[in-house]
């Protein structure tokens, strides 16, 4: 029996895969003719440590106008490429937890599409890949997107 997923999360991040895998969860959007969501996680922490604990509310509040607007464009992007229910979500905590099970589960995803890491070596080594925590801790079905070579 086929699988028809009616309701596919795609976690963007910004870094080089996020192209690849928006692309092809507008393919899977089109094709099986589902909503698609288009969700980027901040992690406050991460700004905290970097500088010092002294994040003030007016550079979260730039930062995520600033993804807001990426968002717009990626929201777009599948509208134009003919995806009728898109919907875009700024969420703040844990990426980890946040994409493998706080938003399928307030969102019913059935599916979540995922790039295979947007993070270099190191960074993998030292916080761990959110992609492998969501593949082995997500409330439902997970697609690992490799990029292109």
């Amino acid at each position: 029996m086929l699988q028809q997923y009616q309701n596919i999360l795609v976690p963007v991040d910004g870094s080089k895969v996020t192209e690849e895998v928006l692309k092809r969860g507008i393919e899977v959007a089109k094709r099986n003719n589902t909503h698609l969501d288009i969700l980027n996680v901040l992690e406050v922490n991460q700004f905290s440590d970097t500088y010092g604990g002294a994040v003030s509310g007016d550079v979260i509040y730039k930062l995520s106008e600033d993804v807001q607007k990426r968002l717009e464009e990626l929201k777009q992007e599948a509208i134009d490429a003919g995806v009728s229910d898109v919907e875009m979500h700024v969420r703040f905590g844990n990426p980890k937890t946040v994409i493998a099970r706080e938003f399928p589960a307030d969102h019913h995803n059935e599916l979540i599409m995922i790039g295979s890491t947007g993070l270099s070596a190191v960074e993998r080594l030292m916080v761990g890949s959110v992609t492998t925590y969501v593949s082995r801790n997500a409330v439902c079905d997970v697609l690992i997107v490799k990029p292109d070579k």
